[in-house]
This record gives C-alpha cells, sequence and structure tokens, in this order.
C-alpha cells in the first residue's frame, strides 16, 4: 500500500466515520458542575503522588474505551461479560479504574455536581490530567459526552490494535475513527510512559522466526535486556517499561527509542521500519513541541469518537452500573 493509498484511505473513513463531537464543548457544565476540572485534577493528582502506575493505566483505559463502541466509559461497567472481561483488557492496570471511581466520588460531594458529570467526561478529564503530571502537554478537554448502556465481551474483538500488528493493520483501524497516521504515530508515543507484560511481546526475543529466534529489527543489546528482565516461563504478571529510558517522563524518548531500534512491540518498531511513517517518527524525535502540538491534536479528535448525546446514553450514578 503506497502513502498516497494510505491517506485516500484516511480521507473516505473520515467521511463515514462514527465520530460525533458538535455536542462537546469545554464549558459543558459552566452552569451545572462550574469547578469540574479543578475537583477531578485534585482527585487524580492524589491518586498520581500514591502511584505513578496512575498515568499509563488512566490514559491506556482512556484508549480502550474509546476504540470499543466511542468514548462512553463502557469499559468502566462491571459484569462477567462487560469489555473489561474481555482477553484484550484483563491486562488494563486497576489504578486507572480506581482514578475515575475516586474523582467521580469527588465530584459527587460537590453541592450540586452529584450525578451531573458523566464517567466518561471524568474518564477524559483524568486522562489529560495524568499526562500533564507526568510532564506532557495541557490542553483543553471537550466535555458533554454521555455514559453508554451497552458492554459486551464480544464488542472488544477485532477493535484494539495487537503488538504484532504491522502499518497497514494499525492504520486501517485507527482510520476507522478518523485518525490519520499522523494521529496514529501521535498517539503510540504515550507508550513512553506505558509498560508491558513480558507475554505481549515475548515471541520477539525468543520464538522468532529467524536464525537465532530474536526479531531482527530489536537492538541486539535491547533484546538482551529484555530477555534478563523477562526470562522464559516468567510469570506472566510481570510487567516492565516500553521506554526504557525515561519511563517516568512523558516526552519524545519514544521515538528515539524507536531510531534505535528499541520499540517493545512490532507495533512500535515497525512505525520506524516502514518507509512510510518513518519521516514523521524523525520529526518527532527530534522536535519535542512537533510531537506535543500532533499529540493534542490527536488525543482531541480520538476524545470525539462514538460520543453518546441525548437518548443514547446516560450520567451514571456508579461508574460500573447503568442506573
Amino acid at each position: 500500500m503506497t502513502p498516497q493509498t494510505l491517506h485516500f484511505l484516511s480521507f473516505l473513513l473520515l467521511l463515514t466515520t462514527t465520530t460525533t463531537s458538535y455536542a462537546l464543548h469545554a464549558n459543558y457544565y459552566h452552569n451545572s458542575c462550574p469547578n469540574v476540572e479543578s475537583i477531578v485534577r485534585s482527585a487524580v493528582k492524589q491518586k498520581f503522588h500514591q502511584t505513578f502506575v496512575t498515568a499509563p493505566a488512566t490514559l491506556r483505559l482512556f484508549f480502550h474505551d474509546c476504540f470499543v463502541q466511542g468514548c462512553d466509559a463502557s469499559i468502566m461497567l462491571a459484569s462477567r461479560k462487560s469489555e473489561k472481561e474481555s482477553p484484550d483488557n484483563l491486562s488494563l492496570a486497576g489504578d486507572g479504574f480506581d482514578t475515575v471511581i475516586k474523582a467521580k466520588a469527588a465530584v459527587d460531594r460537590v453541592r450540586g455536581c452529584k450525578n451531573v458529570v458523566s464517567c466518561a467526561d471524568i474518564l477524559a478529564l483524568a486522562t489529560r490530567d495524568v499526562i500533564v503530571l507526568a510532564g506532557g502537554p495541557y490542553y483543553a478537554v471537550e466535555l458533554g459526552r454521555l455514559d453508554g448502556r451497552s458492554s459486551t465481551i464480544a464488542s472488544v474483538k477485532y477493535h484494539l490494535p495487537q503488538p504484532d500488528f504491522n502499518l497497514d493493520q494499525l492504520h486501517a483501524m485507527f482510520a476507522k475513527h478518523g485518525l490519520t497516521l499522523r494521529d496514529l504515530i501521535a498517539l503510540s508515543g504515550a507508550h513512553t510512559i506505558g509498560f508491558s507484560h513480558c507475554s505481549r511481546f515475548s515471541n520477539r526475543i525468543y520464538n522468532f522466526r529467524s536464525k537465532n529466534k530474536i526479531d531482527p529489527t530489536i537492538n541486539p543489546y535491547y533484546a538482551k535486556q529484555l530477555q534478563t528482565m523477562c526470562p522464559k516461563n516468567i510469570d506472566r504478571r510481570v510487567a516492565i517499561n516500553m521506554d526504557p529510558t525515561t519511563a517516568h517522563i512523558f516526552d519524545n524518548t519514544y521515538y528515539k527509542n524507536l531510531q534505535q531500534g528499541k520499540g517493545l512491540f512490532t507495533s512500535d518498531q515497525i512505525l520506524f521500519t516502514d518507509q512510510r511513517s518513518r519521516s514523521i517518527v524523525n520529526l518527532f524525535a527530534s522536535n519535542n513541541k512537533a510531537f506535543r502540538q500532533a499529540f493534542v491534536a490527536a488525543i482531541t479528535k480520538l476524545g470525539r469518537v462514538g460520543v453518546k448525546t441525548g437518548r443514547q446514553g446516560e450520567i451514571r450514578h456508579d461508574c460500573a452500573m447503568v442506573n
């Protein structure tokens, strides 16, 4: 697939995307709960200081929510058959869910704000706040989402990118949501504060289809480090940082790592090894401002995906249960 084809595909899917943002705006709660942002920020900050995992966990929770049925907090619903029980979501850290629950409780304690702010909006605000706390860019969060009433395991399948995806697979999945190749690469930069369980990439360092069983696109010294941190038959619950350099700082080091063959997933490293996306990786690696601007644009677009309005949703009293 040529770069021209990729851009044309983005254009076509942008025209047909289910993204709806007409009801969203930053001052949505100006009259009903004017201090919602400061309330959420305070709760998130407290949780962040308890554990840094709050940041990557909340950010990943937002991404997984938006890519499945839209940004409607359906990932928060708890039942034996809900989204969070899907194999792709079992690795979501509990600290992300706890961040939203604590922020919701803080909002509901304020006079006039109880059951006024959706869980979906609280998750969107909390995501922005953890990014800032980790050193990333501040941006205005568009608000006005309603919470979805549906959440199923089946709805997750084929809707989340996999660690072994190539560029065509990644681009096709992101384009369905109106996200461009540049958006895809910018959002992948969130892995700068991410972590992963060893089982998600072990095939690249032990069972790859090569003479020495190691993916040749991995830096050989990095591969040895990974084998040390993730020996064979290790506990599947063990996780390591996705950015081996500045794991707790939201910066552009992720792209510099890709230039050195230090992308943890195939879907990370392919952004550099594929000529169609390499120039954007190189830009973000050399220009942190360009990365931050592109990330803000991309995550704002992500927050508009599949928004529920009117009778399509509700404002949940409990983020884990429909009313």
